[in-house]
């Protein structure tokens, strides 16, 4: 993605088809950071969204194949409209309280962070802390 995303209304009609489903995950009040196994940097737990799927359904299984979470409640937040790989991408932002962190599965992700304070080292420094910015001005 470029470095500037569009959040949109909600109260306007949209006919999108969603690329992206991004979870601003918290456990115990600290943010849940993933790292990709050929990456040495952080990002919120996310994913594309596969043919079929629905947005709910992709941030369902995102949170938990990339953090172990067992049990949890997952919101809606907005949606955004964003480019990536020079296409017109739109995706769905979601928060997620963690009540229960299980093992985390074999899969792409190499290990998970708490932390208190958003990392330095982000995967994608231009496009998450304005998800992060947007949630916390919305509280």
């Amino acid at each position: 993605m470029n470095n500037s995303i569009e959040f949109l209304a909600e109260d306007q009609e949209y006919q999108i088809e969603y690329t992206f489903a991004i979870i601003l995950a918290k456990y115990r009040g600290d943010w849940l950071f993933v790292r990709h196994r050929d990456r040495l940097s952080w990002e919120l737990p996310a994913g594309h969204v596969e043919p079929g799927e629905r947005e709910e359904e992709a941030a369902y299984r995102e949170l938990q194949e990339e953090t172990g979470a067992v049990e949890f409640e997952l919101i809606p937040l907005v949606s955004y409209r964003g480019r990536y790989k020079g296409k017109e991408v739109y995706g769905k932002l979601f928060s997620a309280d963690i009540k229960i962190l299980g093992q985390l599965p074999d899969s792409e992700i190499a290990e998970v962070k708490l932390c208190r304070e958003v990392p330095d080292n982000l995967t994608y420094p231009d496009i998450q802390p304005q998800f992060i910015e947007w949630y916390e001005g919305m509280k």
